[in-house]
C-alpha cells in the first residue's frame, strides 16, 4: 500500500510544482513507489522491477537535475511558467531533456520503461486491485512532463532567451554518459538484468528461507 500512495500521491504533486528542480525531484519519489511495490511482492518480476528501477532512474534523474543546473545558469530561475520556445534557440539542450524526461516517464524503448513494467507484472501476482491504482501514477507523470516539455521548450520563441548558449562541451560531456545509458539500457536490457540477476536470485532464496 504504501508503494501505491508512494507513486500516486508522489505524481500529483509534482504536477503541482511551479519549480523545475522540484518537479523532477517529487518525480523521483513517485519513482521510489515502484521500487516499494516490486519489493512487496517479493518475486523475480518484482524485485528485478525495483532494481532495475533503482538502477536506471540514477541515470535520467541525474540527467533531469543536470538540465535543470544548466538552464538555471543561464536564467537564473526554475520558473517553468517563464520559460517557453526554448526549443527554437537551444536545440540540442532541448533533445536532452526530451530524452532526459521520456526515459523518466517510461517511454518504451528507453531503459524507464522496464522497472516499472516488471515491479507491476510482480505486483500483479500478489496485489492486484494496488497495482492497477498505482497505473494512475503512470498517467500523471506523463501529463506533468509533457505540460513542461509544452510549457518549457514548445511555443513561441522568448526574446529575452535568444542569446542562451546552447550545451557547452564541458556540459555535453556530463550528459554524454547519462544519455548513452538511458538508451543502451532501454534497448539492451539483457546486459542489466544477467548482471543483476545472480543477486536477484540470491535474495529471493533468503527471504524465502
Amino acid at each position: 500500500m504504501l508503494g501505491t500512495i508512494n507513486i500516486v500521491y508522489g505524481a500529483f504533486v509534482a504536477m503541482a510544482q511551479t519549480d523545475f528542480k522540484k518537479l523532477v525531484a517529487y518525480s523521483s519519489v513517485a519513482h521510489m513507489g515502484f521500487v516499494l511495490l516490486g519489493l512487496a511482492a517479493m518475486n523475480n518480476n518484482g524485485v528485478s522491477g525495483a532494481n532495475l528501477t533503482l538502477f536506471n532512474h540514477g541515470t535520467s534523474s541525474a540527467m533531469l537535475f543536470l538540465l535543470v543546473g544548466v538552464i538555471y545558469d543561464r536564467a537564473h530561475h526554475r520558473e517553468i511558467a517563464k520559460f517557453g520556445g526554448l526549443a527554437a534557440h537551444m536545440p540540442v539542450y532541448a533533445g536532452l531533456a526530451f530524452l532526459g524526461i521520456f526515459t523518466s516517464l517510461g517511454l518504451p524503448g528507453l531503459a524507464g520503461f522496464w522497472g516499472e513494467v516488471l515491479a507491476l507484472m510482480g505486483a500483479w501476482q500478489h496485489y492486484p486491485v494496488l497495482t492497477a491504482l498505482s497505473t494512475i501514477g503512470l498517467i500523471v507523470t506523463a501529463a506533468f512532463f509533457l505540460m513542461t516539455i509544452r510549457k518549457v521548450f514548445l511555443g513561441p520563441a522568448q526574446e529575452k532567451y535568444r542569446d542562451f548558449p546552447d550545451v557547452t562541451a564541458r556540459e555535453w560531456t556530463c550528459f554524454a554518459p547519462f544519455g548513452a545509458l538511458c538508451i543502451a539500457f532501454g534497448v539492451f536490457l539483457a546486459l542489466l538484468l544477467n548482471w543483476l540477476g545472480p543477486s536477484i536470485a540470491q535474495l529471493l532464496t533468503a527471504f524465502k528461507g
